[in-house]
């Protein structure tokens, strides 16, 4: 789909439409990456999970893999999924709480549904993000948190709440600390509301999980990545229920190699953390998860 040249007047600076794939009857929409638009602000990977419903005796099983590079965050809207990680974390997550995983020299992990979950038919829907770690923290030690819902910072209006999820928006400082100046939120729209997006870093976006949002005139539906240009503030209204995620901060300290699961300002370092893994040398196996493992696939360098 293409877009039109964008109007030097306009708050938009492009629109995406991700890519969509269809894991065993689960869809994922990926937004970032695309070729319209590489990072906004740190943020390099988005993705939208579902929402899907599992029939009984299925799940989501993502096998352990490595991460370098990067933090990966998860926000469910719907349903449920285990962590387990290399450092020998365990933990469930659920609608409104918060992973946040930053990998940093390297890390292996899995994500699966709970097994108390594939006895019955399970919805699932949610984000997750990648944010690229700046560079002199690119090979900081792997970490781990978990954030409960009662513990993220909310805002709210007549017909809107916003759940902060990292960062600060709207007046409202989330409790998840973030190495770069970032904004991630969760904000749910009542039909005919309009909130105003301010322009205090230089990347926004706004992702459009469900509903319609009309941005100066043109309505946009769910499944789309608004893209605006620095500098001003930009208002957005539902036309109907709405959820949409609003993101970005302030532009990356240099360009980002991103391969598969891994992250980094060197393309040679993405090499290395392939080799290591297909080799064995993450040094680290997923308690709990010990017998599986994602192969990396063919290195295609440019």
């Amino acid at each position: 789909m293409s877009t039109p040249t964008q109007d030097p007047s306009s708050a938009i600076e492009t629109i995406v439409v991700p890519r969509t794939s269809d894991l065993g009857g689960f869809e994922v929409r990926r937004a970032l990456p695309s070729v319209r638009k590489r990072t906004v602000g740190p943020f390099v990977f988005l993705d939208q999970m579902g929402p899907a419903l599992l029939a009984a005796g299925q799940g989501l099983d993502v096998r352990p893999h490595p991460h370098i590079g990067l933090s990966t965050v998860t926000y469910l809207y719907e349903g449920a999924i285990v962590h387990r990680d290399g450092a020998g974390h365990v933990q469930t997550i659920l609608p409104g709480e918060v992973n946040w995983m930053t990998a940093g020299r390297g890390i292996v992990h899995s994500e699966r549904s709970p097994v108390e979950s594939r006895a019955r038919e399970q919805r699932i829907a949610g984000l997750q993000a990648w944010v690229a770690l700046p560079r002199e923290r690119e090979e900081t030690d792997p970490g781990f948190v978990h954030y409960g819902s009662e513990s993220l910072a909310e805002a709210e209006g007549e017909g809107v709440r916003a759940r902060i999820i990292a960062g600060s928006l709207f007046g409202q400082t989330s409790s998840v600390p973030t190495l770069s100046p970032l904004f991630f939120g969760d904000v749910r729209l009542q039909a005919g509301v309009r909130v105003l997006l301010p322009a205090e870093y230089e990347e926004r976006a706004a992702y459009i999980a469900s509903g319609a949002v009309e941005i100066e005139g043109q309505v946009h539906e769910a499944g789309r990545l608004v893209v605006f240009a620095p500098g001003c503030p930009v208002a957005l209204r539902a036309r109907d229920e709405a959820r949409i995620a609003l993101l970005g901060g302030e532009p990356l300290d240099g360009p980002r190699h991103v391969w598969w699961n891994f992250v980094s300002s060197s393309a040679d370092r993405i090499a290395q953390a392939r080799e290591d893994w297909m080799r064995d040398r993450f040094a680290q196996t997923v308690p709990g998860d010990e017998t599986e493992f994602i192969p990396a696939p063919e290195l295609k360098r440019s």
